[in-house]
This record gives structure tokens, sequence and C-alpha cells, in this order.
């Protein structure tokens, strides 16, 4: 038995018929290179043995009566591996298009909290004879970074490898913890939280000083040298409260043009996405005639070691709230605007302390929480106050090196991160063998465009390597359509 961390819980409290609280995958795969040919059994039969060696497949959540303390995982001995890992197919033409379809109405489903919180989606009839891979799991049981981690568990490095060990011997606990204990321990822990939380406003109100010498220092006083601040978004038509459909569309640039770039310009891979993900969302603003004079502003997720000691769980993340300067008429005075403010916002995020947010997520009162998050939601109070931020955007680093899954090939992969009301639309990258996915999931009430940006994230990198006088791209994304499958559409054609 394992209670969740407060951070952990919170994406369960958060969660609403209209607000769906988990991360996905979509990848495409070449199942030519798959000893004695594909099958379905095979490739769900390779992920239920993976199962066996990641504990996280297997679990299940227990709540506490009468939610009196955050929820413990057990282990599900009824654990049915056709429940989590199933077979679909797509119509024709088999291509990206049709897949990010079936992803979008895969992900506009909640999982259900009585079983393992995941589910694998074996996708048939892509053209080309490729297969693809719908994957989600609930952020309560995985963020960005350890979510790229559990590739290392389902994935090998070879199309035939050698059989894996068998599992070290974990007895099933089959005993689940009787209504009484839970609440008995929830209401010790409860003991201990005044003199927890007395320490945690003082720890919190030093680092608040902190920030404000950090703001107050000469260098930081320009407004781009600044962490953007929450609520202090301007307003879109994707910045609206969320209804339960979800659409997905999918982009791809090469990650060595994006290192071109940023060694020209003496800025990062990261400040280089935020200055894409800011000319595109610049295109498709003007598009609409709704481009705001002030600079959009994105949450940035930042992966977090805890210190020694501290509470840990599933989630190890911060987030950094980043200026998005889209309403500036120059690609290269936008991506020197971001890598001034990326600086400021880093440097205030280490003042404040990564584990700002798990701590005081501890004290996450689940009745409150949960009733709170749905009165929000059913009464669309995102529509009638400033947006906290216009979107979240989040890079995961990948592997450089070919992945393989029941001897299949992973041609691509496109991660998806959840949309949140009032910010309509996410936009996740995954590099893998030098290319970058780009993964957009969005609300299609709030933005029906998916498409029409994703098309415009290439466009984007063309426009910043013509305006540094860098070589144009060398990688184009009509190539990673040929790569997924011969007939696959790209991201480019049409919106």
């Amino acid at each position: 038995m394992e209670r969740l961390s407060g951070l952990d819980a919170s994406f369960l409290y958060l969660e609403t018929p209209s607000l769906h609280m988990h991360v996905a995958m979509t990848t495409v795969f070449d199942p030519s290179t798959v000893p004695g040919g594909y099958s379905f059994t095979k490739m769900q039969s390779s992920i239920a043995a993976r199962t066996f060696s990641a504990p996280v497949f297997r679990r299940r959540l227990v709540e506490v009566p009468f939610r009196l303390g955050h929820p413990v995982w057990v282990d599900d001995f009824d654990f049915d591996i056709d429940y989590h890992v199933r077979r679909a197919a797509v119509p024709s033409p088999g291509g990206l298009r049709e897949l990010a379809d079936l992803a979008g109405e895969i992900t506009g489903h909640q999982l259900d909290r009585s079983k393992p919180l995941w589910e694998i989606w074996i996708v048939e009839g892509l053209a080309g004879g490729r297969i693809g891979l719908v994957a989600k799991m609930h952020h309560s049981t995985v963020d960005g970074v350890s979510g790229a981690e559990l590739l290392s568990v389902l994935f090998d490095l070879e199309p035939d490898p050698p059989p894996p060990p068998p599992p070290p011997e974990r007895p099933l606990d089959t005993r689940v913890p009787s209504g009484l204990e839970l609440m008995s321990e929830a209401i010790a822990a409860r003991t201990m939280r005044p003199l927890e939380m007395t320490f945690d406003i003082l720890r919190t109100g030093r680092r608040l000083l902190d920030v404000r010498k950090v703001r107050n220092e000469p260098r930081h006083r320009a407004a781009q040298a600044k962490a953007a601040l929450p609520l202090s978004a301007p307003r879109t038509s994707f910045n609206a409260a969320l209804t339960r459909r979800r659409t997905v569309a999918f982009a791809a640039i090469g990650l060595e043009d994006v290192k071109r770039l940023k060694n020209a310009t003496g800025t990062t891979v990261n400040d280089v996405i935020l200055a894409v993900s800011s000319g595109a969302l610049r295109s498709i603003l003007l598009d609409g005639d709704e481009l705001p004079e002030k600079p959009l502003v994105a949450v940035v997720p930042v992966s977090v070691r805890p210190e020694e000691g501290a509470p840990r769980g599933s989630n190890q993340v911060s987030s950094m709230f980043v200026q998005l300067p889209a309403n500036l008429h120059d690609p290269i005075d936008r991506l020197m605007a971001i890598r001034e403010g990326t600086k400021g916002a880093k440097e205030e995020h280490n003042a404040l302390g990564a584990d700002l947010l798990q701590n005081w997520a501890e004290y996450a009162t689940p009745n409150v929480f949960a009733s709170a998050a749905r009165l929000y939601s059913r009464m669309r109070l995102a529509d009638r106050h400033r947006p906290i931020a216009n979107l979240v955007i989040s890079n995961v680093p990948g592997p450089d090196f070919p992945l393989y899954l029941g001897g299949a090939e992973l041609v691509a992969g496109f991660p998806l991160g959840p949309v949140i009301d009032g910010m309509g639309v996410n936009i996740t990258i995954m590099s893998y063998r030098r290319v970058l996915y780009w993964g957009i999931m969005a609300c299609p009430e709030a933005m029906p465009k998916a498409w029409s940006l994703a098309a415009t994230i290439p466009v984007a990198l063309d426009e910043l390597l013509e305006a540094a006088r860098v070589e144009p791209a060398t990688y184009r994304s009509e190539e990673a359509a040929a790569a997924c499958a011969s007939g696959i559409g790209a991201a480019r054609d049409g919106a």
C-alpha cells in the first residue's frame, strides 16, 4: 500500500467530466521488423510481459472513506490485460489525420478509477502497412519525464532481443486495507499538518522575499527579463471553459535545424521551441483578427529532483510562467525576448524553490478541492475571469536511437498533454532520433484550428532560420509523413 502524494492526488481532485487529467502518446510503428510477422496477439503479449517489471501498471486506487485523506495505491489482483490493451482500426486512407481523429476520441474519455489508470490501443489499418499505438495514463500516475522513462520498460533496443530475465519474486498483496485502517492513517497524518503548515508558511514567505530581490535587480527591471505572472495573460478565443471533446494534431521539425538556430543566436533549444510556438500562435491569432497587444503567457512544466527526505510521488514537477511575445513582428525579436524572459523565469523559479508546489499540494483537502473543481467547471467560470495563462507548452527529451515494441520499430512518437479549463490547447514536444515531434491537444470548441496550428509550426521555424540568416531547414514535415507511411498526409496539407 502506498499513499499518493498531495501533488499526485491533486490531479484526481481536479478531474471533472470535461477536464480529463491523463497524459497520452500516439505512435507509429513499422511492423516489417517483427520476427515471424506482426499480430495483435504478439503485441499484446509483449506488453503484458513487460507490465510485471513495472508495478505502476498493476496498481489501482482505493479511496479513503469520506475522503479524509489522499487515496492509496494497492495491487490489482483482478488485473486483466484484455481490458488495458485493446485493438482498433482507422478508416481509409489510414493517414495521420485518421490516426489523430482516433486519438482525439480515445483521449476524450476518462479512465475507469476502479482499474489501473492506463489504456493502450493498438491501431491497425494505417497506410503502407504501418500500425499505430495510442496510450493514455493518468497524470496521478506519471509525469512527462517519468512517462518517457516507462519507454525503457515497454520497449527494446533491437527487434529480436533475448528473453528478459524473469521478474523478481514479488508476492501480490491481495489484501485491501479496511476503511477504518485508511481513516486512522489519514487522521494521524492530519495531526501533524498544523506544525508542517507553519513551517511552510515561514519558508514560503522567505522565498517570496528572495523572488522580490531577484525581480528588483537592475537587469531584471526590464519587463522581458522577468517571469510572467499568473492572471497576467491576455484573453484569446482558446482561453475558454472546456467541453468533454478533444481534438489532436501533429507536426514535426528537425532537431538539428533547431540546434543550428540556437547556436547562431546564442539561445537554447527550449528558447527556440518557445519561439516557434510563439510564431505559430501569432499566425493563428492574426488569421482570427485577435492578436493581443500584450505577450501571451505559457505554463512550462519543469522536472525537479526533490531534496533528500522530501515527500516523493509519481510527479516530480514544478512550473514556470513564461512570456510568448507573439505581438512582436520580427521573429528574432521574439526569440531574444524569450531568451531574456526564460532566464528571469528560471532565476525566480529557483528563488521560489522547486518543491513549493509539491509542499503546498500536501494540504489539498480532497472534498473541498474536488467540489471546487466541479463547481468551477459546471459554472464555466473560466469564461468570467482573466486567464491564468494562455496554454501549456512542455518539452520532453527522448532517445536518439531506434526503439522496438514487440519487434516493431518505432517510427514516430507524438506526446499529448492535458488541456485545462481556461487553457484550451496544450503543446507537447518529444525528441526521437533527431526529430522533434509535436503533439497538439485541444478542446475543439475552444480551438477548432488545431491542424492549422500544426501546419504553422514548420513555417514558424523557416521564418526564424531566414531572419537569423541560417541555412534553410534540412528536415521537412513532409519527411515525417513519408517516414510514417507512404501516402500519410503531412501536417502542412491544408488546415
